[in-house]
């Protein structure tokens, strides 16, 4: 085999795992717009790092010199990033008359941590003091 024909032959093996690539690449983006949008901060960790090696899958179409693939992942990691960043930005907009959900935890436990009413008594029967004594054994 010459090595034209082994270019050819490895391009037509590589051109088709990179569009695979490409797929699962976009795919995470998109998990991570939304969950940027959503405030999900682990999610949009986690799929970003997915989307490292599948987009280092799409680079394995520059071996025929098709950049497409690896153009496209790129583009849709940064046009989802933000995207989810303006879609957070309108969401707490619209949210700035609700209470959050870390605004009503602390609440609460700043209304757990207020004492007792004075008014609470409680009776607790006095003990008699056992008469039992008791002796431990020592054995050499």
């Amino acid at each position: 085999m010459t090595t034209a024909a082994i270019a050819r032959d490895l391009a037509g093996f590589l051109v088709p795992i990179g569009w695979i690539g490409t797929a699962l690449a976009v795919v995470c983006a998109i998990v991570a717009g939304a969950a940027i949008a959503r405030g999900a901060g682990g999610l949009s960790g986690g799929a970003v790092g997915v989307w490292i090696p599948a987009a280092l899958l799409s680079s394995t179409a520059s071996f025929a010199h098709q950049w497409l693939p690896l153009i496209i992942s790129g583009a849709a990691l940064g046009a989802m990033l933000v995207l989810g960043g303006i879609a957070r930005a309108i969401v707490s907009v619209a949210d700035n008359g609700r209470m959050t959900r870390s605004a009503a935890r602390a609440a609460a436990v700043v209304e757990a941590s207020q004492p007792a009413p004075a008014t609470t008594t409680i009776l607790v029967p006095a003990r008699t003091p056992s008469t039992a004594t008791g002796s431990i054994a020592v054995v050499r």
